[in-house]
C-alpha cells in the first residue's frame, strides 16, 4: 500500500483517476466512465471509502470489481485504507447505461451489418458434423485475441452447442436492461445458447425460433468494437445458414473439411450456398490432414488427402472467385483434449504443428481485419488473399 512521506490526505483527482484505471470486467470500459462511480470520501487520516453501483443486483463480478478497485486506490500516494461499498443501479441508471453503450441507436440493430462496420465476421461452416468445425473456430480465436485483436464468438450450433467448454467460459451472461453482457475467456467474448439452458438439456426449437436466437445473439450482445466477428454455424445449410445471410450479409464464410472425398463433397455443398445468399467465400481450412507417425516422421493419411484441394477448386468453379485452401491442420491428441479442458491448443502447446498450422491460418484471417480498419483511416492493407 503506498503512502506519502509528509503524511498529506490523497486529492480527490488522484482518487478519481485511479478509479478510471479500472475497467468493468463485463463492459472492459472504465467504471468512471459507465456512471459506476458512486461516491468517493477521504478521510483526513487517509482512508478512501468508494461506493460502486453495480448494473444489476447480485451481479457475478462483485469480487472482481471489489479486488480492482481496492488495488487501484491502494496504489495512490497518501492512501491508508480502502473501503469499497456497493449499490445497484436504478432503472433510469441502467437504461442511460444501455443508451450509452448503444450509442444512441435503436435496439434490434445487428451492428456488424451496417454501412461502416470494421468488424469482419466470419461464418465457419462445414457440410457435415465431425470434421471439427468447432475446435477451428475456437482456436482461431483465441490464436487472434492472442495477436492483440478484439475478437467475439457466436456459437450459432443451437443443437449442437459446444464452444463455452472448448473455450472454458464458465461465467454466465449478464443482463443490463435489454442488453446482454457476454463471458469471455482468453481474451474472446462468448455466447451460447448453453449458457441459458440447464446442464445438458436439448434445444428442441423449430426455424424461427433459431432466427431469433441468433438475432439476439447479434443484436442484443454487447460486443463493443469488435476486429473479428466468428460464428460456428451448424453443419449443412439449413436455417442457421439462411439467417446468417439475412441478418449479416456481410458475413464471409469459411469452409471446414476433412480430407477424405465424401466429406469433400459434401463441404463443396455447404460452402456453395454463398452463390445463392451473394457472400464471398474467404477459403477453405482442411482440418484432420494427416496424423505423424508416433514412432517415424512419416505423416499417415487417416482420412485420405486432397479433400481441401478438391473443395477449393470445385467452389472456384461454382462461384466465378478464387477460393483459396489457407491452410491443413494434422491431427493431433493435444488439439482434442484442449477442447475437452477448455485450454486451445494454440495456447497450450503453442509450439505443436496443429497450433503452428491454425495461427497460421489466425494469421491470414487476422490480417484481413487489420487490413479493414486500415482501409477506413485510408492505410492500404498488407495482407490479402
Amino acid at each position: 500500500m503506498a503512502t506519502d512521506i509528509h503524511g498529506s490526505a490523497p486529492t480527490a483527482d488522484a482518487v478519481r483517476a485511479a478509479l478510471a484505471t479500472v475497467n468493468d470486467p463485463e463492459i472492459h470500459k472504465p467504471i468512471t466512465d459507465l456512471g459506476m462511480v458512486k461516491s468517493v470520501d477521504i478521510a483526513d487520516d487517509g482512508t478512501v471509502k468508494v461506493a460502486v453501483y453495480l448494473t444489476v443486483s447480485g451481479c457475478p463480478m462483485r469480487e472482481t470489481i471489489t479486488t480492482n478497485v481496492t488495488t487501484a486506490v491502494e496504489g495512490v500516494p497518501g492512501v491508508t485504507g480502502v473501503t469499497v461499498e456497493l449499490d445497484v443501479m436504478s432503472d433510469e441508471q441502467r437504461k442511460e447505461l444501455a443508451g450509452n453503450l448503444r450509442g444512441g441507436t435503436a435496439e434490434r440493430e445487428v451492428p456488424f451489418a451496417q454501412p461502416g462496420s470494421l468488424t469482419r465476421v466470419y461464418a465457419v461452416a462445414s457440410g457435415k458434423g465431425g470434421v471439427g468445425k468447432s475446435s477451428v473456430t475456437v482456436n482461431l480465436a483465441a490464436a487472434m485475441a492472442a495477436d492483440g485483436l478484439k475478437v467475439g464468438v457466436v456459437d450459432a450450433d443451437i443443437y449442437g452447442h459446444s464452444v463455452p467448454r472448448m473455450l472454458g467460459v464458465e461465467g454466465r451472461p449478464t443482463q443490463v436492461e435489454n442488453m446482454i453482457m457476454p463471458p469471455s475467456s482468453h481474451g474472446v467474448k462468448v455466447i451460447s445458447i448453453g449458457m441459458f439452458t440447464p446442464g445438458n438439456a436439448p434445444v428442441v426449437w423449430r426455424g424461427p425460433m433459431l432466427h431469433r436466437a441468433l438475432q439476439q445473439f447479434l443484436a442484443d450482445v454487447y460486443w463493443g468494437d469488435l476486429d473479428v466477428l466468428l460464428l460456428d454455424l451448424p453443419p449443412g445449410t439449413g436455417d442457421i445458414a439462411i439467417s446468417v445471410a439475412q441478418l449479416v450479409p456481410n458475413a464471409e464464410i469459411l469452409v471446414v473439411t476433412t480430407p477424405q472425398q465424401a466429406a469433400a463433397e459434401v463441404a463443396e455443398r455447404a460452402g456453395s450456398i454463398a452463390v445463392q445468399t451473394h457472400q464471398k467465400i474467404v477459403g477453405v481450412v482442411e482440418n484432420m490432414s494427416g496424423m505423424p507417425c508416433p514412432h517415424c516422421d512419416e505423416i499417415v493419411d487417416v482420412f485420405g488427402s486432397g479433400g481441401g484441394e478438391r473443395v477449393a477448386e470445385g467452389l472456384t468453379r461454382t462461384t466465378g472467385a478464387t477460393v483459396p485452401v489457407l491452410g491443413q491442420i494434422p491431427i493431433d491428441v493435444r488439439l482434442r483434449e484442449g477442447g475437452d479442458d477448455g485450454r486451445p491448443v494454440v495456447l497450450s502447446h503453442p509450439d505443436s504443428a496443429a497450433a503452428l498450422a491454425l495461427k497460421a491460418i489466425a494469421g491470414k484471417l487476422g490480417g484481413r481485419a487489420r487490413g479493414l480498419a486500415g482501409m477506413s483511416l485510408g492505410i492500404t492493407p498488407r495482407n490479402k488473399f
